[in-house]
């Protein structure tokens, strides 16, 4: 048995908040496993004023409940994971074309939740989109991207996320990560909340509108 891999075309969903016209900068926020993009994009309702959000939608959806009622999404599982990888990171360049040609040159920033920490994590590095904000929020850095890698983030204001009662991502998670961040160098702020594994909307707030 030989294994082999075809490129095929595929549609891929993603959702919005704001206007194009009026925004001054884009940020592209990346659910968590098991997820819809709309439904996440729901927490960001109310901060689009002056923004354009878009959430995209992972490719690969699966049943969340025995009666076939609740569907999710993922960005990838161990199966074929290089594949899997190198398809949402051209999927989101291939969106940030499609934003900023609503709103013509714009600063693009990142968010990504829990899951969607590795998948932004891995686009900033080996995508071609120049990201000059960075959130990781209730996730882990992929063991994937080493010092080396992290140097693209130099230019970066990266913001990572932890929330104090989280039960499925420990403090520990986050601790490991602002460690790595510093070894290597990427000036970076930990900001914690009182919530647990969910966008927190006051801190989420200030977030989006810091500079």
């Amino acid at each position: 048995m030989r294994e082999h891999h075809l490129q095929v075309v595929r549609t891929a969903r993603y959702h919005t908040l704001g206007d194009p016209s009026k925004a001054t900068a884009i940020w592209v926020v990346v659910h968590g496993y098991g997820q819809l993009a709309r439904f996440f994009l729901n927490k960001f309702k109310g901060l689009e004023d002056g923004l354009f959000i878009a959430a995209p939608e992972g490719l690969s959806r699966f049943y969340l409940d025995d009666a076939h009622q609740r569907v999710g999404a993922t960005w990838m599982t161990r199966e074929d994971r290089e594949r899997e990888i190198d398809d949402h990171i051209h999927y989101l360049d291939l969106l940030v074309q499609e934003l900023l040609r609503a709103t013509g040159p714009r600063p693009v920033h990142a968010l990504g939740f829990s899951q969607g920490v590795a998948t932004v994590s891995r686009w900033s590095i080996a995508g071609h989109t120049s990201l000059t904000r960075l959130v990781l929020w209730g996730g882990s850095l992929p063991p994937d991207i080493d010092t080396s890698a992290m140097q693209r983030w130099t230019r970066s204001r990266v913001d990572v996320v932890h929330g104090m009662n989280d039960d499925i991502v420990p403090a520990s998670v986050a601790e490991q990560t602002v460690q790595r961040l510093s070894s290597a160098g990427i000036v970076h702020q930990l900001h914690q909340h009182r919530a647990g594994h969910a966008l927190d909307p006051l801190l989420l707030g200030r977030l989006l509108r810091s500079e």
